[in-house]
């Protein structure tokens, strides 16, 4: 065999094993496409689809960290016993509080489909005039018995909700201001179960009717529900609104109107007004006696106004501004500055005082023996999200 015979047979070799090994070659599986998280803009910003559903789902909520200073009766103050000498001391009323919310909804053939939720979890020491009584006002998870609540749990299906919600004497009407303690002179109960439908006529015009369960002491005691019913007009200069509610319990019934206003892009104002009857909330013979004050008439005497606005000074910074009085002669006068230090960070710096009138009903403030007044403070922090 001679040299060339040789490299020839190598060469051939190599071909062949060459080819044996391309042959033999290990393909590689392309990658299952990723299922990303799809945005939904159907109802607002920050929804997103659930996976493998239509529904679209949003997470949001806050924290919050309000210290109260000054007189219990202005709702920002608190009291405590001493350690060494049982003496009562002023001290701060603070509250720190985590909100996680839910939004969904989905488009169906019998109308939109939403849902809501929000509970609360705290940590605080009490609003409260411990220190008259010789108790420590101990911080903790609640503070007395609020360590977590459900405030909202609500399922709507076009007009039609049900679940847990706030009474629709306040929601449809609105709350009493943009400030912290809006119910120095209190304008409705809140907490409750309801059945309720909603109509919006798609012109201005809506309407609602919410039968409601109560809570607390004003829980129905029967099949009959309380009712409120309630109807709006809202154009671009504002909105003129009324809530009438029965209790059932009490059988007494109660009312309010309000007028809100758009004066200009930084200026908006209101006024509203409630009457209820009172012959059984005030009747002491009942086994349960309301003491005057009931779900949906908890101010003192049959009528009370509140009214109030906000000023926008630029985009961080607005005051806002409410004041309430009611026939029992009690006084509330709330007023604060807020300024977002950056997008979702708020910090709001109120001051609160209230004046006891001639009220035959109760001391709803807790304004302490001897005194007529009270005036308070708040400085609150809140990262919303």
């Amino acid at each position: 065999m001679n040299i060339k015979s040789l490299l020839l047979g190598s060469a051939a070799a190599l071909i062949a094993v060459s080819g044996a090994r391309a042959a033999d070659a290990v393909v590689v599986a392309e990658p299952e496409p990723a299922e990303y998280v799809k945005i939904c803009d159907v109802y607002g910003a920050g929804y997103f689809y659930i996976p493998g559903t239509e529904t679209c789902l949003r997470i949001g909520g806050y924290i919050r960290y309000d210290i109260g200073v000054g007189d219990v009766g202005s709702f920002d103050g608190a009291t405590s016993a001493d350690h060494e000498d049982g003496g009562s001391n002023d001290t701060f009323y603070k509250h720190a509080r985590f909100a996680l919310k839910t939004w969904t909804g989905q488009e169906t053939e019998l109308g939109t489909l939403k849902t809501y939720t929000e509970t609360r979890f705290n940590f605080q020491n009490n609003n409260r005039d411990s220190g008259r009584f010789g108790t420590l006002n101990t911080a903790s998870n609640g503070g007395g018995g609020n360590t977590a609540s459900l405030n909202f749990a609500w399922i709507q299906l076009g007009g039609l909700r049900v679940g847990k919600d706030e009474s629709a004497f306040d929601t449809f009407i609105g709350y009493a201001g943009n400030v912290i303690q809006d119910t120095l002179v209190p304008y409705g109960g809140f907490d409750t179960n309801v059945v309720q439908y909603y109509f919006d006529a798609g012109n201005g015009f809506s309407a609602v009717v919410s039968l409601e369960e109560g809570s607390g002491s004003d829980t129905i005691d029967s099949y009959v529900p309380h009712v409120v019913g309630g109807v709006k007009w809202t154009q671009g200069w504002g909105a003129v609104t009324g809530v009438i509610a029965y209790d059932s319990n009490y059988e007494e019934v109660s009312g309010k109107v309000r007028l809100d206003v758009t004066v200009s892009n930084e200026l908006s104002l209101f006024i509203m007004g409630g009457y209820g009857s009172d012959d059984n909330l005030t009747d002491n013979t009942w086994v349960f006696p309301a003491g005057g004050r009931g779900f949906y008439k908890p101010w003192s005497g049959n009528w009370a106004v509140w009214g109030g606005g906000t000023y926008k000074f630029n985009e961080k910074t607005s005051f806002n501004l409410q004041a309430s009085y009611d026939e029992g002669k009690n006084i509330g006068i709330a007023a604060n500055v807020a300024y977002d230090i950056v997008p979702g960070f708020t910090v709001t710096a109120e001051v609160d005082y209230s004046r006891l009138g001639d009220d035959s009903v109760s001391n709803w403030t807790n304004i302490s023996p001897g005194h007529d007044d009270a005036i308070g403070g708040m400085l609150r922090f809140q990262r919303s999200f």
